[in-house]
Order: structure tokens, then sequence, then C-alpha cells
């Protein structure tokens, strides 16, 4: 189902919801950041979503990894914690979602680049590449955290 985010945006429709999601940096041997070109919405982004019953955050970041890009990874560390009440994504079926995500490290384990309905395109890209792609600001923020290498994580 498309989406609309909104960031900062006095005109945006209320949350009606809010749904525990992840997201991953997954890099590659030279420091290249995996990215999906979003079905959605048009941007890139880094993988993640929704949390599923029954399933841990590791697991569930994990699973979105796999699911959206084709590789497997695990979870190493935390980038952030994400919970701006200014930033929500409208979809077509009335829900609007609060932003409440936790973005995680991971380590490549394998797998191939394999786009699916939520990807049209997986690449692993250089970091002065990112710049350039139309990115959520909300993704970007992320991928700057990442490379800010903190030594605490982001909470916000």
């Amino acid at each position: 189902m498309p989406r609309r985010d909104y960031l900062n945006d006095p005109n945006a429709p209320k949350a009606n919801s809010i749904v525990p999601a992840v997201s991953a940096i997954v890099t590659d041997d030279e420091g290249r950041i995996l990215l999906i070109h979003r079905t959605d919405n048009d941007f890139w982004a880094i993988p993640g979503g929704g949390l599923e019953p029954g399933e841990s955050v590791s697991q569930a970041t994990a699973r979105e990894v796999k699911e959206e890009t084709g590789f497997d990874v695990e979870v190493t560390g935390v980038v952030g914690i994400y919970s701006n009440p200014h930033h929500v994504a409208a979809y077509d079926d009335g829900e609007v979602r609060q932003q409440f995500s936790i973005c995680f490290t991971t380590r490549l384990l394998g797998g191939a680049a394999t786009p699916s309905s939520e990807s049209s395109e997986v690449n692993f890209v250089a970091v002065d590449d990112i710049p350039a792609l139309n990115m959520h600001e909300s993704i970007r923020l992320r991928v700057n955290h990442y490379l800010e290498h903190r030594a605490t994580p982001f909470i916000g």
C-alpha cells in the first residue's frame, strides 16, 4: 500500500496507530551501506519494517532484511531509537502511524541481492554517493548517526 511520510509538517494527518518497527544498517567489506529503492514511496532507504507477533527485535530485523534484500544478517548493536511524534506515515487505507523504530547495526552473513514487492532495487552504496540519493530525512538521519560512530545510541 502506498504511503506518504510527513516530518514536522503542521498539515500532516494525526497519528492513529504506533507500530514497533526496526531498521538495519548493513555494510559490506568495502564499507558500503545496503539500500533499497522502496516501491511504496520511491525513496531510497535502509531495510526495515514492523515487528510481527511472537518475534524479538533481532528476529524482526533479520527477517525484514531478508525479505526486502535477500541478505542474511545478525544484529550487532544499536544505532538509535527513533520516536519523533512529528514524523508520521499515512497509508492509503487510512492508517497514520507515528514513528517508533529501533535502528540496528548488523553483520552480513550471506545471501544475494534480491528485490521484493517492497524494493525495486537492492544495492550496496558507497557512503560518498548517499547524499545524492532521494532519501527521506528520517532515514538519512539514521545513516548519519551510524556514520558518526557514536559512543552511545541516539535516543529521540
